[in-house]
């Protein structure tokens, strides 16, 4: 490993494949890798975007056999992009308790074809894209070795992707705090300043357990479906009254189930296509997790749950959920916003 990190090097986080099974492979050779399948190879190699999106609405399927929207399309298509073009970027993987990184080189990216990752019929080959790197270390450059239980529970938020991966930002200094890790700096300055101080006497705490907070943001989502069926079925009132029944065994079903859809939708909001905030981390309290009801007549139950933003579950609200994508298409369209399906 380097001697120093590259000055202003991009900081990415980052999980390997689906349910990330490409990891062992990348620690081993080292590289960073994607995965792709074979019959979406020619859109990306001509940077048909459109074409790719396209395709994956029409045929494609998450890992637990979701449907995905465009704004989810577009993000695989921009993963291996990110991948091609990195070079002398750091890259952070947790595994476990082991915190790994690695920087990527300039060498082009090489290809190999193996059989689908998961054998249903017709599933086409899947395409597996690698980016030499250095050795991946889970040690600084002091020696010192990098234990995710020894990281600020503010850092654990912004060192953590539900996805693929995502790029640490310069706002606040996150990405200037990742890279003191790997460096053996001295933390302290970053720990004693108000904000992260006020962060670690705030975490969610429930039965002795500190939740994360994405795991915060899940159970207050069950928390409240589960309140807001109650109430709606318990109303004596002459006026017809939404059914809003609690469709899972247990709260913990539930949890399960959620958190497999926000792993579904790679922590993107499922109409706007915006990355969600979670607790203690946010910024903009309409970006954090909102459980919408996609037939607001429907229960709570699986099949028709999808997790927006706050502000487009009360933009929404009891709408058609066809008729409320066609306007928010509608409004992508005159405004050129990208992302929204």
């Amino acid at each position: 490993m380097p001697g120093e990190l590259p000055f202003n090097a991009r900081v990415f986080i980052a999980n390997f494949g689906k349910e990330n099974y490409l990891w062992p492979e990348c620690l081993s050779t080292p590289c960073i890798a994607t995965l792709d399948d074979e019959d979406l190879r020619d859109y990306w190699m001509t940077g048909n975007r459109r074409g790719y999106i396209e395709h994956c609405l029409r045929t494609k399927l998450t890992v637990r056999g979701l449907k995905p929207n465009r704004a989810l399309a577009s993000r695989w298509f921009n993963v291996h992009t990110t991948l091609s073009e990195s070079s002398g970027d750091i890259w952070i993987h947790r595994e476990k308790d082991d915190f790994w990184w690695a920087i990527s080189g300039s060498q082009p990216i090489t290809e190999d074809v193996r059989p689908p990752y998961k054998a249903l019929p017709s599933a086409p080959n899947s395409i597996v894209r690698r980016k030499q790197t250095t050795p991946w270390s889970n040690k600084d450059l002091t020696g010192r070795r990098l234990s995710w239980k020894t990281l600020h529970p503010k850092a654990q938020t912004f060192l953590f992707t539900e996805g693929t991966l995502q790029q640490v930002g310069h706002d606040h200094g996150y990405a200037d705090y990742s890279l003191a890790p790997l460096q053996g700096t001295d933390l302290s300055p970053w720990h004693g300043t108000t904000d992260w101080r006020v962060f670690e006497a705030r975490r969610s705490v429930s039965r002795g357990t500190v939740l994360s907070p994405v795991e915060a943001a899940i159970a207050l989502m069950a928390s409240q479906a589960r309140d807001t069926a109650s109430r709606a079925n318990g109303q004596e009132v002459l006026a017809k009254v939404k059914n809003k029944e609690f469709g899972f065994d247990s709260d913990e079903e539930m949890r399960v189930y959620l958190r497999n859809l926000l792993n579904d939708q790679e922590g993107l909001c499922a109409i706007s296509g915006l990355r969600f905030q979670y607790p203690g981390q946010i910024d903009d309290p309409e970006l954090q997790c909102s459980l919408d009801r996609i037939d607001s007549d429907g229960h709570y139950a699986a099949g028709n749950l999808q997790i927006v933003c706050r502000f487009i579950n009360r933009w929404k609200s009891s709408s058609d959920d066809a008729e409320f994508r066609r306007l928010v298409r509608v409004l992508r369209a005159s405004v050129d916003f990208e992302g929204i399906s």
